[in-house]
């Protein structure tokens, strides 16, 4: 993985690096940024009653990590020659998890704008798709791992809970964008920012579209911290990625005094950097939504 530290200098390209993964003869891809390295399967050991998607633990370096099944949580069947596996070893909502694949095969450098939004006649509500690559005449899935681990330990995802510890609070007229590409995290962040006092919130599935909502606003003359006071922005998105939208943002005169939080799985002390490079006001790991709901009463103007 040497080479994946060319991309973590840079920020705001619109563009990513993936790791192709096979399961059976599929082919599946996660984000460089999220891989720490890729081993040969080791010894695991069973743990009683866990999740099924769950192989069990290993042990790596003196940390003891949970190995994750990816065939078994996506349906598919048992690896045809175990010989050849790999684990993934990733990082990210500040946790280390190991995903047991079939291969591993290239790095693919491609632009955001190249992963086509998975369609709702074939996704559905349960599919952990999150973006068709089509790319050499074939295609490559991109995981939604976030969504996979929160089914195996709803705990890591966003909590109503978190806000409802922070007392009763005063309804805010305060109107926020938020972008974010999957829609059960869209749907939790609706509940929760609802929760937390915020009635009027703009919810769009990729930075692009936020931009243009932006920039309409621009455009029909009216001054845009007046219709909206803050933006929540994922990373990984299809179209235009959050770095990438927060760095149009912060680079037009007209839209840069409006404060931009961006809220992912990826915001870690080694990553942190690429967001401050393209200005963004603040950023909170994915699920700490309480933190998100501070700053938000904090920077909104």
């Amino acid at each position: 993985m040497a080479h994946k530290k060319g991309i973590l200098l840079e920020s705001g390209t619109n563009e990513l690096e993936i790791v192709e993964f096979g399961i059976g003869k599929n082919k599946f891809g996660i984000n460089v940024i999220k891989v720490k390295e890729i081993i040969n399967p080791v010894s695991v050991i069973q743990v009683p009653h866990a999740h099924k998607n769950v192989e069990g633990i290993i042990e790596l370096r003196g940390e003891v990590l949970p190995v994750v099944n990816v065939a078994t949580a996506l349906g598919f069947p048992p690896s045809e020659n175990p010989k050849s596996d790999k684990f993934i070893v990733a990082e990210f909502n500040k946790q280390k998890i190991v995903f047991h694949v079939h291969s591993v095969t290239q790095i693919h450098r491609i632009s955001w704008d190249q992963i086509e939004k998975p369609s709702e006649m074939y996704q559905g509500p349960d599919s952990q798709i999150i973006g068709v690559i089509k790319l050499n005449g074939e295609m490559i899935l991109l995981l939604d791992f976030e969504k996979i681990v929160v089914e195996i330990n709803p705990e890591t995802g966003i909590n109503v809970q978190q806000v409802q510890k922070l007392g009763k609070r005063e309804r805010s007229n305060k109107r926020l964008i938020v972008a974010e590409d999957s829609p059960l995290l869209r749907q939790l962040l609706h509940d929760t920012l609802k929760e937390a006092g915020f009635q009027f919130i703009e919810f769009f599935e990729n930075g692009r579209d936020a931009l243009n909502y932006l920039e309409d606003i621009v455009q029909s003359g009216k001054k845009v911290e007046e219709e909206v006071q803050l933006i929540i922005t994922d990373i990984e998105m299809p179209q235009m990625d959050g770095h990438h939208l927060t760095k149009r943002i912060k680079s037009n005169s007209a839209l840069s005094k409006v404060p931009v939080v961006i809220f992912s799985s990826l915001i870690t002390d080694d990553l942190r950097h690429k967001g401050q490079m393209v200005g963004a006001d603040a950023q909170v790991s994915k699920p700490e939504i309480a933190e998100l709901v501070l700053l938000i009463d904090k920077i909104a103007l």
